[in-house]
């Protein structure tokens, strides 16, 4: 009977620590069924995440790409405008190239003809002067033969 009595207080003594333990393993499992929630709340957010960033890193891709595509559009204006203006550029100087070569043609033929109308003026003036000379002459002859037709009649 004692035997009984002490295995009926270690079986009584077993059941409150079966039932400690139960109760404890309730609470580990509402523990652990907390921190798995915790951990799948915190993977839906990890997943949210990974998808926003991926949507930003194409979006930054695509901005990359738009960057890239204007610079080289602006570049390749840039170099067209410049070859437009060297092209102006040897066309204003071959144009005054050929000014400068037709300007100094017209002052050979300006001073050409300046010194042809020098000279033609100059035989003129001579002429003139050989005229009046002439002319004198004839006067001179002419008053001659009055006076020496006076003296005769």
């Amino acid at each position: 009977q004692e035997e009984k009595k002490q295995l009926t207080l270690k079986v009584e003594e077993l059941e409150r620590k079966l039932e400690t333990t139960s109760a404890q393993n309730i609470e580990f499992l509402q523990v652990i069924a907390k921190r798995e929630e915790s951990i799948h709340q915190c993977q839906l957010r990890l997943e949210e995440k990974t998808r926003e960033c991926s949507s930003l890193a194409r979006q930054l891709e695509m901005a990359i790409e738009d960057a890239k595509r204007q610079v080289e559009q602006t570049r390749e204006r840039a170099t067209s405008r410049e070859r437009a203006a060297q092209s102006k550029m040897l066309d204003l100087e071959t144009q005054l190239s050929r000014n400068k070569a037709e300007l100094n043609q017209l002052r050979r033929s300006k001073d050409d003809a300046e010194r042809r109308y020098e000279s033609r003026l100059q035989d003129l003036k001579d002429r003139l002067e050989q005229s009046e000379s002439t002319n004198r002459s004839m006067q001179n002859y002419v008053q001659f033969l009055k006076s020496s037709y006076a003296n005769v009649f």
